[in-house]
């Protein structure tokens, strides 16, 4: 299997798929982006040949989450329209039928945390960062997080990240389950496809099968999840401390909040 448009590729590596998505630097999120992932995993989901795939990019953050810089859209990123539409291929993601593995080389920030929790395994890089810096923009949580962290590390961790906006270093995120193994970034792909490869040697049956038993009721609990995050994040939008924060973040500088 290989395809490719200007948002992703996918390359084939015996029974393993490699998506890759490109829009380095920051690999900022998108519908579209979100869309043609979602669209890639349902074509692995369709190929036979393909027991298992690998998530990564290109550039130095494995994502940034949405775009609020000043002269792109600004909180474009947060819209209304945009986030109903984001978090319905959000949904798709979580429905992918075949193991998958993140390889984290960076930054995976908001959505791109959300993004790195879709995958059944993460493998990252020291210099990897995972944050959930929504607090910090006086916005809520979304794509799912308050439903796939807690799931993940723990309602208390996931309460602590989500609380604080504070950064997650790789081996702390190795610590708390947030990664399952931590490489050298030279090594990071190499160690993202060899999981893979481990997957991909068992019955393609019963693993899908065990999957399927593991993640029982996970997209149903990440569309209940976004509904709730849609409707919190449309009462924040038009709030001071949301501009407030979205200029303090463009700013690089702690945001003066007032509550209103």
């Amino acid at each position: 299997m290989t395809a490719a448009d200007h948002t992703i590729s996918i390359e084939r590596d015996g029974d393993i798929a490699i998506v890759t998505f490109h829009r380095p630097p920051h690999n900022f999120v998108s519908i579209d982006l979100v869309r043609a992932l979602a669209d890639a995993f349902d074509a692995i989901d369709a190929d036979p040949g393909c027991r298992a795939s690998v998530l990564r990019s290109e550039g130095r953050a494995f994502c940034a989450g949405a775009d609020l810089t000043p002269g792109t859209g600004g909180a474009d990123g947060v819209r209304e329209d945009f986030t109903h539409a984001l978090y319905a291929q959000a949904a798709r993601l979580f429905g992918a039928r075949k193991p998958i593995v993140a390889a984290v080389q960076g930054a995976a920030v908001g959505a791109g945390l959300g993004l790195a929790l879709v995958a059944d395994f993460r493998i990252a890089a020291p210099e990897a960062r995972f944050v959930a810096n929504f607090v910090k923009l006086g916005f809520h949580p979304g794509f799912g997080i308050t439903h796939s962290l807690p799931r993940l590390i723990g309602d208390q961790r996931a309460a602590l990240m989500l609380l604080t906006g504070r950064r997650i270093a790789g081996e702390t995120a190795r610590d708390w389950g947030l990664v399952d193994q931590l490489v050298e970034l030279d090594g990071l792909d190499d160690a993202a496809s060899a999981l893979a490869r481990e997957i991909a040697e068992n019955a393609p049956l019963a693993v899908q099968s065990t999957r399927a038993t593991l993640r029982a009721g996970l997209v149903t609990a990440i569309r209940d999840a976004t509904a709730i995050e849609a409707i919190r994040q449309a009462e924040l939008r038009d709030t001071e401390d949301f501009d407030e924060g979205v200029r303090s973040v463009a700013e690089r500088r702690p945001g003066r909040f007032t509550g209103r």
